[in-house]
């Protein structure tokens, strides 16, 4: 009678080291890291090279002077998103006696136009407006303009613009281009799902 109690143990006994040598030894990892976007690069010198082809500018105030602005030159600010530019201002005209410099400020976001496939300068704030040698009465009638002097001068410029082969492999996988960031190095442009 022994037997038949020994014999179901017996036969358990291998089945359980079985059990335990099939153990893994290393804990498998739960799901795989989702993958990347893809996403394309622009540089700093790339998007100075493309704003550099729009100026400069030049603006009438009221029949008193002229407003050229020069080449802005572009600064990355990827703790804020956005990206700034200064520019040299010449103002000169029968309200003044001669030409006076100064400098012209502002910050902006950015954003895509589908429509021509553009990256385009958007929320535009004017940060300093600043011509050292005007008297301060003819200051303050520039500041007045200083807003929509920096929304005519970079509002909706265009900053860069996709070619038809940047898109075409996104596009294949049907993809648009999303979000921009700006970075240390220039911007990305991440591609996103297009809406169905």
């Amino acid at each position: 009678m022994r037997r038949r109690h020994f014999l179901p143990i017996a036969l358990c006994l291998p089945l359980t080291r079985l059990a335990w040598a099939q153990q893994p030894t290393t804990p498998e990892p739960e799901e795989d890291p989702p993958q990347a976007l893809p996403h394309y690069k622009v540089s700093a010198a790339r998007l100075q090279a493309a704003v550099a082809q729009r100026f400069p500018l030049r603006y009438p105030v009221q029949g008193l002077m002229n407003l050229d602005v020069q080449v802005p030159q572009l600064r990355l600010l990827p703790a804020l998103n956005r990206m700034g530019a200064e520019m040299v201002v010449h103002a000169a005209g029968p309200a003044l006696q001669r030409s006076h410099q100064g400098t012209l400020e502002v910050e902006f976001a950015l954003r895509y136009e589908a429509t021509d496939h553009t990256v385009r300068a958007y929320q535009l704030r004017l940060a300093r407006l600043q011509f050292p040698s005007l008297q301060p009465g003819v200051v303050a009638l520039l500041n007045t303009y200083g807003p929509a002097l920096a929304e005519r001068t970079l509002l909706e410029v265009v900053l860069y613009t996709l070619r038809p082969q940047d898109l075409a492999l996104p596009d294949t996988l049907g993809m648009q281009p999303g979000n921009i960031t700006v970075t240390s190095e220039g911007l990305t442009i991440g591609f996103v799902p297009k809406a169905r």
